[in-house]
């Protein structure tokens, strides 16, 4: 039986792709000249670039005319699927999340009126600002989560242990532009592109729950969804068509 012979390109391709994974090249650091690469390796330009397009492919590599090979930074993976916080999602994917709590107070919500519980928080991936997002909770429940500390603490887990089953949400994802108030937060300059979640949660009696609103930083996201015959339903705005 005779062994079938990897190519030299995708050996290289693996051995990058591992210093990647463990840090010997951290997101957003500069690949060593191409020149340098092959020489290292021993195998001509063509098949260095080989290699080097294999991890573009992948997303693990940016490779930007005229300035070189980058390290992609990491993109947090928002699945559509998931009924959790946006916190747990991220852990369980293994990022370290950091969460800054904005704002915690009982004020009036446009939806469910005087006694809400408007709770504002910054969400830090890979050490930056990626999320801005603004949770309401309605009354009488938003006086039972006054105390909770939301740093540590997710609402939805909150939720649980105040009582409250969920059994479900509705979440539309859209493209916008940064506004003033999220971009004071993201630290990102006018015009940056986001993604936009608001998202409806429901208790088992079709009660809404949390009214919430995501701004998301459109290069630290990237959108997962597990179709299944009952389990996902997606629906296409046609916005811009003629």
């Amino acid at each position: 039986m005779v062994r079938e012979v990897e190519p030299r390109y995708r050996a290289i391709a693996a051995d990058l792709a591992a210093k990647i994974h463990a840090g010997v090249y951290p997101a957003g650091a500069a690949l060593p000249a191409q020149r340098e690469l092959s020489t290292s390796y021993g195998v001509t330009l063509m098949t260095l670039r080989q290699a080097l397009r294999e991890l573009s492919d992948e997303g693990l590599i940016v490779q930007q005319p005229g300035r070189g090979t980058y390290v992609s930074p990491p993109h947090l993976a928002y699945r559509l699927g998931s009924l959790r916080s946006l916190a747990d999602d991220l852990r369980e994917q293994g990022h370290a999340v950091r969460t800054v709590v904005v704002a915690a107070e009982l004020c009036p919500s446009p939806r469910f009126g005087p006694g809400s519980l408007r709770l504002e928080r910054v969400r830090e991936f890979a050490g930056r600002p990626s999320v801005h997002q603004v949770s309401w909770v309605p009354p009488p429940l938003a006086e039972r989560l006054i105390g909770v500390d939301f740093a540590a603490v997710a609402l939805y887990a909150a939720l649980a242990d105040a009582g409250v089953a969920v059994a479900r949400a509705a979440e539309t994802i859209r493209p916008a532009l940064l506004d003033p108030i999220s971009r004071a937060y993201l630290h990102e300059p006018a015009g940056t592109a986001v993604f936009v979640s608001e998202r409806l949660t429901y208790t088992l009696d079709g009660a809404v729950v949390v009214d919430d609103r995501a701004v998301i930083l459109g290069d630290a996201m990237e959108i997962r969804a597990e179709r299944a015959a009952t389990g996902l339903s997606m629906t296409w705005s046609g916005a811009g068509r003629p």
